[in-house]
């Protein structure tokens, strides 16, 4: 009788860490002038984008994996300005 840790390509894990894999690479990440900013995120994304290395989607709709040091960049004008209408 077999069982998963006789062939651990065989589900489990690798084959969760494969589907995330799959799924990361079909996110639509965003290149272009959103990376001159930084995005207002909901901070419990952006604890679970840490965990998990999955993308997180900004009020203005830009979506990227957290990576750099949102102090040292500009806010997004587009999400400041969401931001402001959803307080104000």
């Amino acid at each position: 009788m077999s069982t998963p840790l006789d062939r651990p390509d065989s589900g489990g894990l690798a084959t969760l860490d494969r589907e995330l894999e799959e799924l990361i690479r079909e996110e639509n990440i965003e290149p272009g002038d959103h990376e001159r900013f930084s995005h207002y995120v909901k901070k419990d994304k952006i604890v679970e984008s840490a965990i998990t290395g999955k993308p997180v989607r900004a009020l203005c709709g830009k979506k990227w994996t957290p990576g750099r040091d949102p102090e040292k960049f500009p806010v997004c004008p587009q999400c400041k300005e969401i931001y402001e209408s959803l307080n104000g």
